[in-house]
């Protein structure tokens, strides 16, 4: 029951003192574990686990006369749409974890759960289209990474709106751990194909759609030492597609759910 002081010099990031910019503090907050885990491995590698998404992934969406443009639709209207202000929580992959494979779609270390979709669709008019697992996005591993999701929104009204995003883990994947791969990177887009920026407000243009595209987290372990059934599991459930299972895994998937493990990376799929 002793008290656990924790101390860290002033003047870096971890104790900026004022008119330091802080605004963005909490993604320090959630990145920080992975790295005292990262620590603790070195120590203790069987007891750690690899590195997950961390940050949350909280698209602010905002719409209205003056917010996100406006395009003119005639007789007086200017096709802004309805005004309203949401911030959605959502979360990609944990990393593996010793003797399990990561948590999907799972927020850590904040532990925050998302209002439902039905719910947001109520309250603002926004169309949720797709949210889904995101294939493929979890780290390859003898455990594997959580696996992403990806969400699709639109304005119900056809509506151009905004998107102020605060995303990480889009230049730097989670790293996985004893030969694990690391994690899907996250992704930020238009439904139309065009890349958004992970930091910013930017515009939604009437007609199209936000994609969030969120990581997954870091493999533990040889992938090559994975049950074979397991990988056929994954491949039945949508996690890792048949040519994941064969390039990182050595595991051909039939389509019948049958499977068998090849020889050698090289050995093409049927």
């Amino acid at each position: 029951l002793a008290p656990v002081r924790v101390t860290a010099p002033e003047g870096s990031i971890l104790n900026a003192p004022r008119p330091c910019a802080v605004t963005a503090r909490h993604i320090i907050g959630q990145m920080l574990p992975d790295v005292v885990l990262g620590c603790l491995y070195q120590a203790k590698a069987e007891a750690v686990p690899a590195e997950g998404t961390s940050c949350l992934w909280i698209p602010t969406l905002l719409g209205g006369h003056g917010v996100a443009g406006e395009a003119d639709t005639g007789a007086g209207n200017t096709g802004a749409g309805r005004a309203f202000t949401m911030s959605m929580f959502h979360a990609g992959g944990t990393g593996a974890r010793p003797g399990k494979d990561g948590l999907s779609a799972t927020a850590f270390p904040s532990g925050v759960r998302n209002t439902p979709v039905e719910i947001n669709e109520t309250v603002a008019p926004i169309i949720v289209w797709r949210k889904e697992y995101r294939t493929d996005s979890g780290g390859p591993g003898r455990y594997r990474g959580g696996t992403g999701q990806i969400m699709e929104i639109g304005h119900a009204e056809g509506a151009p709106f905004a998107v102020s995003s605060m995303f990480d883990r889009v230049k730097f994947p989670a790293r996985g751990r004893g030969g694990g791969a690391e994690g899907a990177r996250g992704r930020v887009r238009l439904g139309s194909g065009a890349a958004l920026e992970s930091k910013g407000r930017q515009t939604i243009p009437a007609g199209d759609r936000l994609v969030l595209e969120m990581p997954g987290g870091g493999g533990l372990g040889d992938p090559l030492t994975r049950p074979p059934e397991d990988v056929a599991r994954d491949v039945r459930d949508g996690l890792v597609s048949p040519r994941a299972a064969h390039d990182d895994y050595g595991v051909i998937v039939h389509a019948d759910g049958s499977y068998e493990e090849t020889e050698g990376r090289g050995k093409p799929v049927p």
